[in-house]
């Protein structure tokens, strides 16, 4: 398995999972077995298996089963054929425990600290855009989507406890605007495509230089990309004050912001209404593109390699799933990084 390139083996020896032990044990909060019973498995066991989970886009129970039949996933969590593997309730209860403890910043921030003692520093300035997450259609009626919206639970809900664990109250629908092809008679349509979308939104704000991401943040899908700037997606701490967007995240209020800040705002600047582009706009925005397209290889690879998707309910969920899946991200880019300079 080594020869042919276990990408697993490669974590193991690249990244240090003990510095998460800390923030694992505080929320996961295991008994001390004074009491009795069956010992608790290892805080950084459970986290590795949500590694594996979420670098194969695996349910629950898919992820015990290949557990047990995997020797390449065996080997990454150091057991033996013969030993005990969590079961697909134990890993929900561990990702549970998790997100009620809001622990998913603290393990993300703690891997950044590693990041920055490794020598990536943010640096270059920072790129910040969003990308809609699907999650499970819920099917509803037009009253019950008028009380969703209003942020109340609809009546014929709130008697039915089962029913409303199995309906996520805080995803929205929105529409995804994309392209459109060329037919096959060579000439192109009209006006581009709107596609319904429910789900979340993934908002992120990568490093320039090292394209790590550094900042980010979770909502619905109709929420808008714009007004997360001011909500803790800029970092302070990066080398450089430019802030790279498209035109989603131009307004005087985000520009009167930054300036406050002290960013250097480098925003696509939006077409006037009914008016052509300027020709010095249009070239400006081309050369800002050719920067801020560095954010899109970060969905690609989140959404392409490990299939980026909401399996769970509720909000608090899709932020612990999502945040899993920005540190997972690190992690690969880390090894990536980390290849290159062994190969310089």
């Amino acid at each position: 398995m080594s020869g042919l390139g276990d990408q697993l083996e490669a974590f193991s020896r690249t990244v240090d999972f003990e510095v998460f032990r800390p923030d694992l044990e505080k929320a996961l909060a295991y008994s001390d077995g004074s009491k009795g019973g069956r010992s608790p498995f290892d805080p950084v066991l459970m986290f590795k298996i949500l590694v594996i989970q979420t670098l194969n886009n695996l349910s629950d129970e898919r992820t015990e089963y290949l557990i047990n039949d995997r020797l390449s996933f065996m080997r990454f969590l150091g057991l033996g054929l013969s030993d005990r593997v969590p079961d697909a309730k134990t890993v929900w209860l561990c990702q549970k425990r998790l997100t009620q403890a809001g622990a998913i910043d603290g393990l993300f921030n703690r891997f950044d600290a590693t990041l920055r003692n490794a020598g990536y520093l943010p640096m270059s300035g920072q790129i910040l855009d969003a990308t809609l997450v699907a999650a499970p259609k819920q099917r509803n009626t037009n009253a019950e989507k008028a009380d969703l919206r209003a942020g109340r639970i609809p009546e014929d809900w709130q008697d039915k406890p089962a029913k409303l664990s199995h309906k996520d109250r805080h995803a929205r629908w929105t529409l995804k605007f994309t392209k459109a092809k060329r037919q096959d008679d060579g000439t192109m349509p009209s006006s581009d495509l709107a596609i319904p979308f429910f789900g979340y939104k993934s908002h992120v704000s990568i490093d320039r230089k090292y394209r790590f991401i550094r900042k980010w943040k979770t909502t619905h899908a109709a929420a808008s990309d714009g007004a997360r700037l001011r909500e803790g997606l800029l970092d302070k701490t990066n080398t450089a004050s430019s802030v790279w967007a498209d035109t989603a995240y131009r307004s005087k209020a985000n520009e009167d912001f930054m300036e406050k800040q002290g960013f250097v705002s480098k925003v696509h600047r939006k077409k006037p209404h009914l008016k052509p582009m300027p020709r010095h706009i249009q070239k400006s925005n081309a050369g800002k593109s050719i920067i801020r397209s560095r954010v899109e290889h970060v969905f690609a690879d989140q959404k392409s390699q490990t299939g980026l998707f909401v399996r769970t309910v509720g909000i608090s969920r899709a932020t612990m799933r999502i945040g899993l899946a920005n540190i997972v991200y690190n992690m690969r880019r880390f090894l990536f990084l980390e290849r290159l300079n062994a190969s310089a």
